[in-house]
């Protein structure tokens, strides 16, 4: 079979110039959210509409973080995302938006800041925001993006590269399949986890729930980045 060419013509150039696009895009979130203090990380699907029973849930937790003092991150977008932010400003408190710049994407919520929304063109550069400056994550139910978070945090706490945080999943009923299948095969049959890793998160439908979780975690961790 003949071998295909590939073309480096412009390549060097055209990498070095992403990588201080990237490199910027660091820069830029680190400074602006070192100002915002502890904060809440909260995931979960755009395509949740105001009058699904998570979309309320979700404002109600939001609120009563908000109340206790912590900011809000969310994506900035429409579904969850607006939940959290609507609830936040409910509460009197913080939120921030980490948008990512996607083809036929709606744009950024009403209920962030204009001066807090953030505007990422890499999904690893935002992630990154998403997790050092989590004090706490908050799964509501999502698609693939909010899978994506999950795994990676859970991940990141199993390999001690962030410090153990309140890792919380919301709705009893949406996760419990997938809570089956890794206990009974990842678990059980193919012994990929150790049992200690089912204790990395929780599942609750309660919103006082999430905040007593959260602060009992800190009665005995100190607020800070989650790594340097």
């Amino acid at each position: 079979m003949k071998q295909k060419k590939w073309s480096n013509k412009n390549h060097h150039a055209d990498s070095s110039w992403r990588m201080f696009k990237i490199m910027a895009e660091f820069a830029d979130g680190f400074d602006r959210m070192e100002q915002f203090g502890p904060c809440i990380s909260i995931f979960g699907s755009a395509r949740t509409k105001a009058d699904n029973p998570y979309y309320k849930l979700t404002e109600k937790i939001a609120e009563k973080l908000a109340k206790e003092g912590y900011g809000v991150i969310t994506g900035g977008g429409p579904g969850v995302m607006e939940a959290g932010n609507k609830g936040a400003k409910k509460g009197k408190g913080k939120s921030v938006g980490l948008h990512i710049i996607l083809p036929h994407e709606e744009g950024a919520n009403q209920y962030v800041d204009h001066n807090k929304i953030f505007m990422f063109r890499y999904f690893f550069a935002r992630k990154v925001m998403f997790i050092k400056y989590a004090q706490a994550f908050v799964y509501i139910p999502g698609g693939f993006g909010t899978m994506d978070e999950l795994f990676e945090v859970l991940t990141l706490v199993q390999t001690k590269k962030i410090q153990p945080v309140p890792i919380v999943l919301i709705g009893k009923s949406y996760w419990s399949g997938l809570l089956d299948w890794i206990k009974t095969t990842m678990l059980e049959k193919e012994h990929n986890i150790n049992p200690a890793d089912l204790n990395l998160f929780h599942v609750t439908d309660d919103p006082d729930e999430v905040v007593k979780i959260i602060k009992s975690h800190y009665k005995k961790a100190d607020l800070k980045p989650n790594f340097e």
